[in-house]
């Protein structure tokens, strides 16, 4: 960063001294360096995406565009988790763009969306067989609140088939062994803990439906 703050002042005294050597009538004819080059690191932009950077680097310099405006475009890229945007004088701009991760599938309206890590719809052909399947009408925030806490338990992410939301807020997980479970609205992270004792328990390897939705019951079903 102080680096960055150094080239800044360099830059900046620099130009002072160029223009103080300019009489008026150079000064008006005197141009600032475009912008020629643009890295980008992380990912490719789409046509549309690579027009709209194009379009607004063409007329200006880097003392004239505003990081806001790059970041507006970087925005609506669904892909993208995160970015960092650098200007690097006399004329060439930096992005450096982490993409999101996929975490899992669904279906809106009839349409395929894989879900993003950074909490967004990704528009996809087709249902990925590589991602577990969200059913029900739920919000990308109110997922990645439930992945969170199985992270925190030893609970296999990897072993999950199909999700299931409920208006009331509440999930249910069926595993690709076959097992549905059947999770209370609280206490999620305790009734994790405790399906996965009680799958490991060879007495109970025929169970298919595993029902703790209840406080201090529940209810096994082979």
């Amino acid at each position: 960063m102080l680096q960055q703050i150094n080239k800044k002042i360099i830059f900046y005294i620099s130009l002072v001294i160029i223009l103080g050597t300019f009489n008026n009538k150079n000064l008006k004819n005197f141009d600032l360096p475009k912008i020629n080059i643009v890295d980008v690191e992380g990912i490719e932009f789409n046509e549309n995406e690579n027009t709209k950077i194009t379009n607004l680097i063409k007329f200006n310099n880097l003392l004239s565009i505003q990081k806001s405006q790059i970041k507006e475009i970087l925005n609506s890229n669904n892909l993208i988790e995160k970015y960092e945007v650098f200007k690097r004088y006399p004329s060439s701009i930096e992005i450096k763009i982490v993409k999101t991760n996929f975490l899992a599938s669904t279906n809106i309206n009839g349409k395929n969306y894989l879900v993003g890590s950074n909490g967004k719809f990704i528009n996809t052909k087709d249902s990925s067989k590589n991602f577990p399947f969200i059913f029900g009408n739920f919000e990308t925030e109110k997922f990645l609140e439930f992945k969170n806490i199985i992270l925190q338990t030893e609970f296999k992410y990897n072993k999950i088939k199909n999700f299931y939301y409920f208006p009331s807020g509440r999930w249910d997980i069926e595993m690709i062994s076959g097992v549905l479970i059947k999770l209370p609205i609280t206490g999620i992270k305790e009734s994790l803990n405790l399906s996965i004792d009680l799958l490991d328990d060879i007495e109970f390897s025929n169970i298919k439906i595993l029902d703790i939705r209840q406080k201090n019951q529940i209810v096994i079903n082979d």
